[in-house]
Parts: C-alpha cells; structure tokens; sequence
C-alpha cells in the first residue's frame, strides 16, 4: 500500500466520521450486538444503521456479502480514527465475530448470501451451542443428536453455558449426526432459528449476581439441512475454527469480524489511588505501587502483542496465536481486578448498601464475574495445551 494511498483513506475516513458518527456514539454506552430482543438506544441505532450502510461494521469482509472489502492495510487506520473521536464500536457479538467469519470461509455460496448480509446489518443474536452437561473440554463427547427427517433436522439434547441466550435469536450448534461414527467424525455444525416452541432457555444465576450464561435445551427443535456449516459429519474441523475466531475476539485480535473504537489506556492507576495517594499524586504504599507498575508494564506489553499479531495475520486467518494472546489478556485483566480489590480494603468487599459507592458494589461484582475469563472461549488449561503443541511445537508427554 502506498503511502499516498493511506494518506488519502485517513482524510477521507475522518472527514465522514466528522460528519456521521453521533455525539451519543462516542464514549463509553451502549453497544449493539444483533439482539432484537434488546432496545437500541437512538444515537446507537443510528450509529449501526450508518456504518453498515459503509460496510464498516464487518470492514474487511467482501462488499457481497455486506462488508467494505477493506484492504488489511487499510484497516488499522480506520480503528485509529475511530480511536481518536472515541466513536464505540457500531456492531459486536458471535455474529459478526464467530458464525459469520466461520460462514465466510466454510460455508456455501447459498449460505453466505442468505445470512452474511443480515449479521453485517446486526439482524439478530447469536448464540454458541457447544458444551453440555457432560461434554464441555472433551467436547467430543456431545450427546446432542440431529435427526434427518426430510429437508429438516430435529433437534433433542441439552446445551450449557449458552452465553446470552434468554435474548438472542439465533443459535450455532454443535449436534451428533452419526451415532455409529468415530466420536470425532460424527458431528455436524448446524443454524438454529431460537424462535421456535422446541427451544427453552433458562438463565444460570452466577457469584457475580448476574445471569449471562444459560442452559439451553431442545426438544423436537428443527433447523433447514442447508444450514449445516461445512457439510455434514465435518462439524469438529468447522467447531475447531470457529474457536480460533472466538479466542482471537477474545485477545482482540480478530480483524475478520467488528472493529473496535474504544480507548485502550487502562484506568487502574487512578482507580488505585483513589485509595491510595500521597501528597504528590503518587500510589503511597509502596508494595501496591510495585504491583501496579507491573501490571502496567504486562498490559502494555499485551497491547504490543495484539498490534503485532494483528498485523502478521491475514484478515480471514486466525492462527494458534490466538490462544497465547486470549490466555495473556485473560491473566493480566484479572490481575488487574485483584490489585483493584485489594486496594479498596474493606470497600472492595461490597455487595449492597449505602456503606458502598455503586464503582465500589461494580468493582467487586466486576471482579467475581470476570473469574470465568480463564473459562469462557477454553479454559486455561486447554490454551495452555494449545499453545505448547501449536505454538511452542512441544512433544506429548
């Protein structure tokens, strides 16, 4: 790419970001993520309904099918500038960050036509239908069956962890479509519409207070034979990159799905002296102070990371990198939120009350909640593995 040509995109970009992204869109609020079932506020609707109309809530994926056709070249600028006016990301979610990459490089030409355009829109929710009660790291295991009955599936078996469910429309599933094949090679990977009577959703009650993750069961649910994603019985090979997708969105490194516009620049230094400054505007104990200039030093260093992978992979091709990089932010945030609690003493205990501040009952439940970090998108372990045989290129034991 030349340079003039970059010049010319970063004059262009900035002048129609001046002019179309909303003042309520700038800063932290609301994000859409697809769901019809969650009211959009009107600045970010409006938000959504302008860079979509540009291709920019998916940039790099091909005008066909809803995107900009964004050079990768290209790309890095187009975060800069909407970095700089602080513009939110317009569109995020599995969406466009998992099904609709995995739909792109795996799925037929009928497939890519009928549903890319909708998730580049933000028409509708996606859920993740992958872990059961008895099948969640040794995902092979999955009970969950597909019946072919003329055109159709059904669907029968149990789904856990299915984040957001209770508001998405759609759902991803990983179901067995060949009891008698070897474990690996009888799963298929099939798009279920959640509006149907044969679905049922109920929200799982976490320590954190919230409810984001749910179980979701099927009975008799039918899904079009069209749908299944790579063919039928190929659903391990599809599921597996499918999860490249969804740990490199994990590491915030995945330029084949949304982009990001939100300032990266961590708050924790000021949030700790909020407890703990002395005359000079410093960190007073000095242990904590250490921490959090190690803390620092490790998010700076993630940051760095991610630029550098993001530039060395190719827009539709997430690499085992991924897993070193989702596992390194997952580590370095929840440090993060540890020193944050520690460094509130008694305050950072809060759950409710006026003896609290509502930052102080946000950072406490913040901090439970983001203990499933090193469990959502595979656990550490399996990284761990990952990232030892992939990356590091180490024998089984």
């Amino acid at each position: 790419m030349s340079s003039t040509l970059g010049s010319e995109f970063r004059q262009e970009t900035r002048a129609w970001l001046a002019d179309n992204c909303p003042e309520g869109a700038r800063g932290p609020g609301q994000t859409p993520w697809g769901s019809s079932k969650i009211p959009l506020d009107r600045d970010s609707a409006l938000w959504l309904e302008r860079m979509a109309e540009r291709g920019w809530t998916v940039p790099t994926w091909p005008k066909a099918y809803g995107g900009a056709g964004l050079d990768k070249d290209l790309y890095p600028i187009l975060i800069e500038e909407l970095k700089r006016i602080g513009a939110r990301t317009p569109l995020t979610g599995r969406g466009v960050n998992y099904i609709g990459p995995t739909i792109l490089e795996l799925g037929s030409e009928d497939q890519r036509q009928r549903w890319l355009p909708g998730i580049a829109r933000g028409e509708g929710g996606w859920a993740m239908g992958y872990s059961e009660p008895s099948a969640g790291s040794d995902l092979a295991s999955l009970a969950c069956r597909g019946e072919l009955i003329g055109d159709q599936y059904q669907l029968n078996g149990r789904k856990v962890w299915t984040s957001d469910a209770m508001h998405c429309d759609y759902i991803f599933v990983l179901i067995r479509t060949d009891t008698q094949a070897p474990r690996h090679e009888g799963i298929s990977l099939i798009l279920v519409d959640m509006d149907q009577p044969g679905v049922e959703v109920s929200p799982i009650r976490l320590i954190s207070g919230e409810s984001p993750f749910c179980e979701t069961v099927f009975n008799d649910a039918l899904a079009p034979s069209n749908d299944i994603i790579g063919g039928v019985n190929k659903g391990w090979t599809v599921g597996k990159r499918l999860l490249q997708y969804e740990r490199s969105t994990h590491a915030g490194i995945n330029t084949s799905g949304s982009q990001g516009g939100r300032s990266v620049a961590s708050p924790l230094p000021d949030l700790v002296k909020r407890y703990h400054s002395d005359e000079t505007g410093r960190i007073s104990e000095p242990a904590l102070r250490s921490r959090v200039l190690d803390h620092q030093l490790a998010f700076r260093a993630q940051q760095l990371t991610q630029q550098r992978v993001i530039q060395e992979t190719a827009a539709s091709a997430p690499g085992f990198a991924s897993s070193a990089v989702k596992l390194s932010n997952a580590l370095i945030t929840q440090e993060g939120d540890e020193i944050l609690v520690a460094a509130m003493g008694t305050q950072g205990a809060g759950w409710v009350g006026d003896a609290f501040t509502d930052d102080e009952i946000d950072a406490t439940r913040n901090w439970l909640k983001q203990k499933s970090l090193t469990i959502a998108g595979g656990t550490k372990e399996v990284q761990m593995n990952i990232i030892a045989k992939r990356v590091l290129g180490l024998p089984d034991a």
